[in-house]
């Protein structure tokens, strides 16, 4: 029935190397993980099954392009599948869940954040699913890159909705990584399929280049490959603009790609690289999720990747038609600094995290209500980290999420108010009345009072949003919604705020402390005077590898010895108040208090929190004047001065 399947549905005469293995441990009714390099087939390892098994598919998905990607192929082989996404009308929505309800639907995509939503967890409750499928799963350790906190929450909700076994997908993880995995999702040795990282036809190359040099050496490089397809990574937006224009100017078609840029002209870039009309992609590591091009002949890192994990995944782009591929790093230590302030950027202030906590003291009647915008600019917070922080919280077993809802809808008629009521009769055209009378119009878009509603006329907010939304459908009105509110019970109030904060504060630092070891890892890779392909594949524990591949630099006799970026000035001498004595004023005017340590020391290295954009901090003297100098060393020269 499998290799049945495998033909008539997907068209392939045979599987690739661990697909067999994996979906016949699904089938048999076991959990299982599929960890094969980018580009070697995990997809069809739920996709086959998924046919095969009684009920829904459930995939977990974190992009929305990797989810339109499988959803275009899924369709393309007559397969029953949707997705459920924030792109969608509430109608569109609403028919997939109706279709899942009624059992027409095999496969069903979401990201790990719906599941946050109380209706919708309402809704898969009742829902039969055969088997939950995690892609991109190393998301769920603590000890991965790419680590998403709501993907820890995974293994609860699978005992919530009673799915009776998992999938984990993956490109990149390393033992500790799938020891975590194994662990959370019961899975057993035997199940766990890896078909080794080790790619014989592509060469990874380190070349030790100045900062100065970089630019020259990338064009030269890539004129003597004549218009071979390529991918530039870079670490900035702005690099990507400046590269690919500087490229172009060289006489090599290139174009920029980062997520700064308005989807539909990245996906018309995506396009025409895919078509071959254009030759050199210069990306930050936006780019490439999903895209199934063969023919990739080169990916470049113009900058450091972030971690091995990271350059393991972009080096995958490369080759994927088995012809021979090369993957150059051009290697300094010039920009280490810039990666490891991405890392100390998003550890909280342990002030930051005790506001939280205070604020979250306040709730009343056991529930706490947030917006997370409004909440990361009072605490100072980022919004990643800070939900990084909500989800710690939920381990801990002192808040759990209800539901969202936007806390304003505007509407503007389409038609005119009474022909609107004219629609109505009875006790419905009461309802419409009293929406159109307490809704507060300014011009052209009229605010909805939910509290007058419910103060004067009994309204519940459901019916009137339940309304709303059908009078769009019906393009009576424009609907509008903004301020999305989260909606936490409170599970313990009796939490001792500053052990808490301290906790937590600890568990961040931690964390810190793992991502910078994790770039000085790769540094050592690059710098390594043994083989670059074993030392790779023997960090995702892959050790059926050759002693020497023969093909990448140190075998071909170019060991990197990585050139030290050019001398800093030294911190001492330096005075505290003449770089940032204007910063310091406004900040206390703003906050009552002067900046700590923490604050400061991301002023001066130039990484942004939410308190800097009110400050306007960018334009202030001072701000990354130091984003040269490493932000520990930045920090300790801080400390010891306002110590002094």
């Amino acid at each position: 029935m499998i290799e049945q399947t495998l033909a008539e549905v997907f068209g392939y005469a045979g599987f690739r190397p661990g697909q067999d293995a994996a979906i016949r441990a699904v089938l048999a009714g076991r959990s299982a993980a599929a960890i094969f390099p980018t580009g070697s087939g995990k997809s069809l390892c739920y996709q086959l099954p998924a046919l095969l098994l009684p009920h829904l598919t459930l995939v977990i998905s974190p992009l929305l392009a990797l989810m339109q990607d499988q959803l275009a192929f899924l369709h393309q082989h007559g397969i029953a599948a949707a997705s459920i996404d924030s792109a969608q009308s509430r109608e569109a929505t609403a028919e997939t869940m109706a279709r899942a309800k009624a059992g027409e639907l095999k496969i069903l995509m979401i990201s790990v954040e719906r599941l946050k939503n109380e209706r919708f967890r309402h809704f898969i409750a009742q829902v039969p699913i055969s088997l939950l499928v995690i892609d991109e799963a190393h998301c769920i350790s603590e000890w991965g890159h790419n680590f998403r906190p709501d993907y820890l929450k995974l293994p609860d909700y699978q005992r919530q909705f009673g799915i009776p076994q998992a999938l984990l997908l993956t490109a990149t993880a390393t033992p500790p990584v799938i020891a975590d995995m194994r662990a959370k999702f019961a899975i057993a040795a035997e199940d766990v399929v890896t078909t080794g990282f080790y790619r014989p036809n592509l060469s990874l190359l380190v070349e030790p280049v100045s900062g100065a040099d970089k630019r020259a050496r990338l064009v030269d490089w890539l004129a003597a490959r004549d218009g071979q397809p390529s991918i530039v990574y870079v670490t900035q937006q702005k690099t990507a603009e400046q590269i690919a224009e500087h490229l172009s100017r060289q006489g090599i078609g290139a174009s920029a790609y980062h997520a700064g840029m308005a989807h539909e002209q990245r996906e018309a870039i995506q396009r025409q690289f895919m078509a071959g009309r254009i030759g050199c992609i210069v990306a930050t590591i936006a780019f490439g999720m999903g895209i199934d091009k063969a023919d990739i002949r080169n990916v470049v890192h113009f900058d450091l990747p972030k971690s091995i994990e990271n350059y393991s995944q972009e080096i995958g782009r490369a080759g994927r038609d088995g012809k021979p591929s090369e993957c150059l790093v051009l290697a300094n230590r010039d920009s280490l600094n810039l990666l490891e302030n991405f890392v100390y950027g998003d550890t909280p202030e342990r002030t930051g995290i005790r506001r939280v906590l205070d604020e979250l003291a306040q709730a009343e009647g056991g529930q706490w209500e947030l917006m997370l915008n409004a909440l990361s600019e009072q605490s100072d917070i980022r919004p990643l980290p800070l939900k990084t922080l909500l989800v710690q919280l939920e381990l801990r077993g002192i808040i759990a999420p209800r539901y969202a809802y936007f806390a304003e809808y505007r509407f503007k008629y389409l038609l005119e108010p009474q022909a609107l009521l004219d629609k109505f009769d009875g006790e419905r055209r009461q309802f419409v009345e009293a929406i159109v009378a307490t809704s507060a119009r300014a011009r052209t878009w009229c605010t909805v009072d939910f509290d007058a509603l419910h103060r004067e006329h009994r309204a519940e907010r459901g019916r009137v949003v339940k309304a709303l939304d059908w009078f769009a459908e019906k393009r009576w009105i424009e609907l509008e919604s903004k301020q999305m509110t989260e909606v936490y019970a409170l599970l313990d109030a009796a939490f001792d705020a500053e052990a808490l904060s301290a906790d937590l504060h600890g568990y961040f630092r931690r964390q810190e402390a793992s991502e910078v070891a994790r770039i000085h890892a790769m540094l050592e890779l690059f710098a390594s005077d043994s083989c670059l392909s074993r030392r790779l594949a023997l960090y995702f524990g892959d050790e059926q590898v050759p002693p020497r591949c023969g093909h990448c630099s140190v075998c071909q006799g170019r060991v990197a010895r990585l050139p030290e970026p050019p001398p800093l000035p030294a911190l001492a001498g330096t005075e505290l108040a003449g770089l940032c004595g204007e910063f310091v004023s406004r900040y206390e005017r703003l906050k009552g208090v002067g900046p700590g340590s923490e604050c400061l020391t991301r002023f001066l290295c130039g990484i942004s929190v939410p308190a800097f954009t009110r400050l306007k901090a960018r334009g202030l003297p001072g701000y990354a004047a130091l984003e040269a100098h490493p932000y520990a060393a930045v920090r300790a020269w801080v400390e010891a001065q306002l110590s002094a």
